[in-house]
C-alpha cells in the first residue's frame, strides 16, 4: 500500500501559518510575532505532535523551512528537545526546491527535484509516514493540486495581522472533507483533520 503525506501545519485564527515556534524563525515581511504560538502549547497540543512525530518515516520540507529546521533541530540532539530532534535526525529529509540548497548541513537529506507528481509517488513507494511541516509555499502547492492526504491544522485562538497564510486571498480554489471529529486544547486550539474533495468548492442558493 502506497504511504500516506500529512501536512501539519499551526495557524492563527486569522489563518497566518508564518512563525510559529521562535521570534527569529522567520522575519521575512517584518513579521513581528514570530513564537505566538508558544503561550498556547499544553500536553493535548504535545501529545498529538509527539504521535505525528513518533509516526513518521520521512520528512518533506520545503526550502526556507529546511533551511530554518537544519540551522536548529542538528543541534538539539542533547536538549530540552531531544526527542523530536533525535526523530528528525534519524529519519531522511527530503527537500522541495528549484535550487541548490546546501543538504550537507542535515545528514540524511536528499532534493527532490523533477515532475512533483512523479518524485511524491516515489515517496509513496519508500515510506509510510510522510510528513510536511511548516513550508507554506510548498504547501500551497500540494493543497491546491490535491498532492496530500491529510492536512492537519492546529487553529489558534490569536489574532496577529499580515503574514504568510496557506490560503492566500487569490486562491486557488479548493474544496476540502473534514476527518474525524476535531480535538481541541485546554487553551482554545483546534485541531482539523481535513482530505483533498476537489479543485473547485460546491455552490448554491442558501434555502432553497
Amino acid at each position: 500500500m502506497a504511504g500516506r503525506i500529512s501536512i501539519d501545519l499551526y495557524m492563527t485564527l486569522d489563518g497566518v501559518a508564518q512563525a510559529p515556534g521562535g521570534p527569529e524563525e522567520d522575519l521575512e515581511g517584518g513579521f513581528a510575532f514570530g513564537g505566538w504560538q508558544a503561550p498556547l502549547l499544553d500536553e493535548t497540543i504535545g501529545a498529538q505532535v509527539d504521535e505525528a512525530i513518533s509516526s513518521m518515516d520521512a520528512l518533506l520540507l520545503g526550502r526556507k523551512t529546511y533551511d530554518i529546521f537544519a540551522a536548529y533541530w542538528p543541534h538539539q540532539l542533547d536538549g530540552e528537545n531531544s526527542g523530536i530532534a533525535r526523530k528528525f535526525d534519524a529519519v531522511p529529509k527530503y527537500v522541495a526546491s528549484r535550487g541548490a540548497p546546501d543538504l550537507d548541513r542535515w545528514r540524511d537529506s536528499h532534493l527532490l527535484d523533477g515532475d512533483l507528481a512523479a518524485a511524491l509517488a516515489g515517496l509513496r513507494q519508500r515510506h509510510r509516514e510522510i510528513h510536511v511541516i511548516g513550508s507554506i509555499e510548498f504547501c500551497r502547492t500540494l493543497v491546491a493540486e490535491g498532492m496530500f492526504d491529510s492536512l492537519n491544522l492546529w487553529v489558534n485562538p490569536v489574532v496577529v495581522g499580515p503574514g504568510k497564510r496557506l490560503f492566500p486571498p487569490d486562491g486557488p480554489p479548493a474544496e476540502l472533507t473534514l476527518l474525524g471529529a476535531p480535538i481541541t486544547s485546554g487553551k482554545g486550539a483546534v485541531l482539523l483533520r481535513y482530505g483533498w474533495a476537489g479543485p473547485t468548492p460546491g455552490t448554491g442558493l442558501v434555502g432553497a
